[in-house]
């Protein structure tokens, strides 16, 4: 397999504040300054002001003059309408993948159960990278350029939270799960493609909502 596929820089920034914002770490009423975000990541401030463009068109910030944003409110329903979707185009390209094929699948597979034969050791950036990459490549088996835009506007990574056992817990499901949705892929199954991802992306955003649900208690 070639180097791991991974989202735009623009994509993957706009990642990590959006589950910054759904666990809680980013508070409503908080404000964001594009500056710090820029240095904390150790990138350039373009990236940045770009995820904060998508986040706001999203609702999840309020632009300010200052260049910077503040943190809005965000309640159950927007986030159950934001998985609802994510849930309608991502299990339409496991469907699809899984009718075109997806020539890495076995390669996926084997890298998948080599994680997770190792993942009381294995850090955040490598799992977060080959999660990256198994969703990209499903997007493009898909071959809808349209279906994958809309999806890395989606995109929110993995739906933990910070505490070690919880995050563990997560990385052990995740992996089985993409397993799972990659033989479907590559046996050329497509409805019971669709249907482990639809029960993929339902678990990451249980698990959203119950940080939604903590943080508000």
């Amino acid at each position: 397999m070639q180097t791991l596929k991974m989202v735009p820089t623009r994509v993957r920034v706009t990642s990590i504040l959006k589950r910054a914002i759904y666990s809680g770490e980013y508070k409503s009423g908080q404000e964001l300054s594009l500056t710090a975000i820029a240095e904390q990541l150790g990138i350039s401030r373009t990236p940045v002001r770009e995820a904060f463009q998508t986040l706001a068109a999203e609702g999840l910030i309020t632009l300010r003059m200052s260049k910077g944003a503040i943190v809005n409110k965000i309640d159950q329903k927007f986030i159950q309408d934001t998985f609802e979707m994510r849930i309608l185009l991502e299990s339409t390209a496991a469907y699809k993948a899984a009718e075109k094929g997806l020539k890495d699948a076995d390669t996926y597979i084997t890298r998948l159960k080599d994680m997770e034969s190792r993942l009381d050791s294995i850090d955040d950036k490598s799992y977060e990278e080959l999660n990256q990459s198994v969703h990209m490549a499903i997007w493009e088996a898909a071959d809808n350029q349209k279906l994958t835009t809309y999806l890395m506007e989606l995109w929110n990574g993995p739906s933990t939270g910070h505490a070690i056992p919880e995050e563990q817990k997560h990385y052990r499901l995740s992996t089985e799960e993409h397993i799972q949705i990659l033989e479907n892929i590559r046996d050329h199954q497509p409805q019971a493609a669709k249907e482990a991802m639809e029960r993929h992306i339902r678990r990451s955003e249980d698990n959203v909502l119950a940080y939604l649900g903590r943080k508000d208690s």
